[in-house]
């Protein structure tokens, strides 16, 4: 009785019959049993490498997901499909490459199945062997053969795939190689030590209590003097390294910034490590003080100030904030009421270039205190823009996430949601100087129509949102439209 690997080369060999690879004009039949090849030096798992023969039946032939699932089973249907690319009847190739491959990558950055990826990997390895002999007898030439004809798109598709496995697979001979002819076509994309072998400093947080938590990851207490900023699955090492390299060049600017000296592995996560002696947030300093809360509102308006009065040029290389604010236009109020996103926008477009430097995720659990002193960190989203985009994200965590349930903020802050309203008024008062409560009201109210579009952004994001959800971005707009009616402008 066959096995299953050799029921699937069979079966492949006669989906594929009578098609040719577009490089050398070869069998292609040759093309998935040397994804398998690679996926054997890799695994014994047979559903895996059995994956990896029928992996382009879906794309390229009249195969379907059913029948793979009828003959070889649900996890071999499932790490088929998650190589198959969505079809645009009537959409050339040409122009849905782009969204095609974006959609894809989106499986790879969100999946927690190291099937999925070795067979990624499997794939992409073979593709690249191929391209890189081509592109060795052809040069530039050699991208007139495919729907994507700008190498660069070609480089930013290799590059993500190879920044996506990298923590999972960076020891296998299979991603260094990979790497290598990554860089052979498009030298300088990796560091040449990532072709070679290298081992991460492996470090565990079981045990360690968790002190702080953002938008990007979890920040651990490691030690007495150690802390370690656990990422999200989805965040790649030349993401953290990102971030790293923001941290120096606000700190050369003089804003309080804590900055990591080494990035790790936990588990199948990147790690930065802090070196932070008795610090502990500001959440966790309010959370065990709140009758303090003034002071530590205080705090916080100075370190906003400090870091909003800090001059930038466009030399400086920080991006606009105002992308992501239009995004959260776009994709929240925008999909509920096109007249109403563009009033929004209009207030928006109205706000000066004030070349202000921003944080972009400003709020107590990434400001730790160290023998006083507030020194920030996750700084990924630094970024130059008017400042009532922070506002907009601080009323937005303190007061708008909480509105309709109050245990989302508690959980986010560790503290009460009216200590965090208390806070955020406190906040505003010391950050503009005045103790008008019209002033304050007014700010409050710019700060909202943001907040709101950020939160109608957020659950529509969501894959299947409540009626609840439905109900509270409907109250949402509403805010939203009775703001943009009253007010004419969002400067203070």
């Amino acid at each position: 009785m066959m096995n299953k690997i050799e029921e699937a080369i069979i079966y492949a060999t006669v989906m594929h019959q009578g098609k040719v690879r577009k490089l050398g004009n070869t069998p292609y039949i040759l093309h998935p049993l040397e994804v398998a090849q690679i996926l054997s030096a890799m695994t014994n798992d047979q559903d895996v490498i059995t994956a990896g023969i029928l992996h382009d039946i879906v794309e390229d032939t009249d195969g379907t997901l059913e029948e793979i699932e009828k003959r070889f089973g649900e996890r071999v249907a499932f790490l088929v499909s998650s190589e198959s690319e969505n079809d645009y009847p009537g959409e050339s190739k040409d122009a849905s490459w782009k969204r095609r491959k974006e959609e894809s990558l989106k499986v790879l950055k969100n999946t927690d199945d190291q099937g999925v990826r070795m067979l990624w990997l499997a794939d992409k390895l073979a593709n690249i062997r191929s391209l890189a002999g081509g592109y060795s007898e052809y040069g530039e030439q050699l991208w007139e053969s495919f729907h994507q004809r700008d190498p660069e798109m070609q480089h930013w598709y290799y590059q993500t795939v190879a920044e996506q496995l990298e923590l999972s697979l960076n020891k296998t001979g299979a991603f260094k190689e990979f790497i290598k002819h990554i860089n052979f076509i498009w030298p300088g994309s990796f560091d040449s030590d990532k072709a070679r072998y290298r081992k991460y400093r492996e470090v565990s947080v079981d045990g360690c209590k968790r002190i702080g938590r953002g938008a990007k990851g979890d920040v651990y207490r490691y030690d007495d003097e150690l802390v370690i900023k656990v990422y999200n699955r989805n965040n790649t090492y030349g993401d953290v390294e990102r971030e790293i390299a923001m941290a120096r060049k606000a700190f050369i600017l003089g804003v309080p910034t804590a900055i990591s000296f080494g990035i790790v592995s936990v588990g199948d996560k990147y790690g930065a490590m802090y070196e932070l002696v008795d610090s502990e947030t500001m959440s966790s300093c309010i959370e065990h003080n709140p009758s303090q809360v003034e002071a530590y509102a205080k705090m916080m308006a100075e370190l906003a100030l400090t870091i909003h009065g800090t001059e930038v040029t466009s030399e400086d290389g920080f991006p606009s904030a105002m992308d992501r604010v239009r995004d959260y236009i776009e994709g929240g109020v925008g999909r509920e009421d096109a007249a109403l996103a563009a009033k929004v926008t209009a207030l928006l477009g109205a706000l000066p270039d004030t070349g202000t430097l921003l944080h972009g995720d400003f709020h107590t659990g990434n400001v730790f205190l160290q023998r006083g002193e507030a020194l920030l960190i996750d700084m990924d989203r630094l970024a130059v823009g008017h400042p009532i985009i922070e506002l907009s994200d601080l009323y937005y965590f303190y007061v708008i996430l909480g509105e309709d349930d109050p245990s989302v903020v508690e959980r986010f802050m560790g503290f009460s949601y009216d200590t965090a309203r208390r806070f955020m008024r406190l906040f505003l008062k010391y950050y503009l100087g005045t103790e008008d409560e019209e002033r304050l009201n007014e700010v409050e109210k710019k700060a909202s129509i943001i907040g709101c579009s950020r939160l109608i952004r957020k659950i529509r994001k969501q894959r299947k949102p409540s009626e609840a959800d439905h109900v509270l971005v409907r109250r949402c707009v509403e805010r939203i439209a009775e703001l943009a009616e009253k007010l004419d402008s969002l400067t203070f």
